[in-house]
Formats: C-alpha cells, structure tokens, sequence
C-alpha cells in the first residue's frame, strides 16, 4: 500500500469497538449488511445476556454498597476499595449498567442490518437475472 500501512492491517483500530449507535448508524447507511440466519444467532445471544441481566439486576445493585466488615480500620479501608471496583468508572457494576442500556441498541442495528441483507440480496437476484436475461 502506498501509504505504508500493512495490507493485513484493519482499516479500524482492533483495540476500538463499535458503539450501539455506530453500529445502527451503519446499518441505517446500508453499510451493516447481516443474514437472516446470522442476525437471529446474534440477536439471540445478545437479547440472552440482556434477559440475565435484568433477571440478576436487583442482585448487582447490591454492589452499590459497601459490603460490611467488622470495624477495624482495615476491614472499613476494604470495605470501601471493594464498592469502588464495582462502581467506579471501568467498575463491574457500571459496566453490566452500560452493556444493559447498550445492547438492546445492537439489536436494533442487527435487525436493520438483516433487512439491508435481504434488500441487497433482492437487489442482486434483480441484477443477476438481467444479465442472464440479456446474454
């Protein structure tokens, strides 16, 4: 490639993925293009996870507080380094949080991009059939 990247290379950072909306965006463009078969998969597994978090989510909650300990100093010290792994920025809970208010947005996007499957399918049959009906 000119620009000297390697041609095996993504174009898109493989660190970075894809938001909800990024994903419907492509979907709502035509560039997100999934079939029938696959999107029920993906729709599937995803509704599955969003389905066990609203099941467990009265439990998650109870991360929100400090789990008790005895009194000693260092029991309070634990104590409080453990409520703030589960609910600080990159914490257990506030991610489970995020994936539940995110994913029903990749579902949306995966159903779009079913229709854009079957759309250009359609349209490539069309296509396809003219050339045939031509030669």
């Amino acid at each position: 490639m000119s620009d000297g990247q390697d041609a095996a290379q993504p174009t898109m950072a493989a660190d970075r993925m894809l938001s909800g909306t990024e994903l419907k965006q492509l979907a709502v463009t035509g560039s997100f293009a999934v079939d029938e078969g696959t999107g029920d998969r993906m729709i599937q597994a995803l509704q599955d996870i969003v389905d066990t978090l609203e099941a467990r989510w009265a439990a998650l909650q109870q991360f929100e507080q400090a789990p008790p300990l005895s009194n000693t100093a260092t029991s309070r010290w634990a104590s409080h380094v453990m409520l703030k792994t589960a609910t600080d920025d990159d914490g257990l809970l506030t991610q489970l949080r995020q994936a539940k208010e995110e994913l029903p947005t990749y579902i949306e996007a995966i159903k779009l991009a079913k229709t854009n499957y079957r759309s250009q399918d359609s349209a490539s049959g069309t296509a396809l059939t003219r050339i045939s009906a031509q030669g």
